[in-house]
């Protein structure tokens, strides 16, 4: 089981900024224990043969192990217009026998990508559904759907997200060559069906 995460762990691209896993945490039975190990590593980040050495002593079925990192991603921010900055990762792996079989629903090995807006973009306005001008929900939203109304804004926003995607779908193939995995499925909570709203996206010129 280890072998195989760090195989997994070895396909994650680091962020240039903050290289490297920064956290190690491992639990026993369910998500309800509490940890049976926790290591904070930011002042010395491991690689992926680094982790798989720390939590080898930790080696049993009703485990689970939780990896944080940070990749590269393009973020639109008022004040610096667009940069690629650090954005958290955490990698999971879960036993056969943690959590009354949790990995049945949700997989031996799962990725947290964070805000599914870098990959979907914001209020429906990427993709071929544009509608009515969506509704602002705070001032910060407002002020970004204005900015969106100019064409040459929308553009570079879907180009970006873009790029973004096709980090994430890049390194879904890398980890399909790394791992044998019988299926491999992107999902989030707010979207119905993410990768065909990626693709969607993608499509779009």
């Amino acid at each position: 089981m280890l072998e195989r995460f760090g195989k997994f762990l070895a396909t994650v691209r680091f962020s240039a900024s903050k290289p490297g896993f920064t956290y190690l945490t491992i639990r026993a039975v369910d998500s309800l224990e509490s940890p049976v190990f926790e290591q904070d590593l930011r002042s010395v980040p491991l690689d992926a043969a680094g982790i798989v050495e720390l939590a080898q002593d930790h080696l049993h079925s009703d485990c689970a192990y939780e990896v944080q990192s940070n990749w590269d991603l393009w973020v639109m921010n008022a004040e610096n217009g667009w940069k690629q900055e650090p954005q958290p990762l955490e990698l999971l792996c879960h036993g056969e026998d943690y959590d009354d079989g949790f990995w049945r629903e949700n997989g031996h090995l799962q990725v947290n990508l964070g805000f599914e807006h870098l990959f979907t973009g914001h209020a429906g306005l990427l993709g071929f559904r544009r509608g009515e001008r969506p509704v602002a929900e705070s001032p910060e939203e407002a002020r970004f759907i204005e900015a969106m109304a100019w064409p040459e804004n929308l553009q570079r926003y879907h180009e970006k997200t873009r790029e973004n995607i096709r980090k994430l779908l890049d390194w879904t193939r890398q980890i399909e060559q790394a791992v044998p995995a019988e299926r491999l499925r992107l999902w989030s909570e707010g979207e119905e069906n993410f990768e065909a709203r990626v693709e969607e996206i993608l499509a779009v010129r």
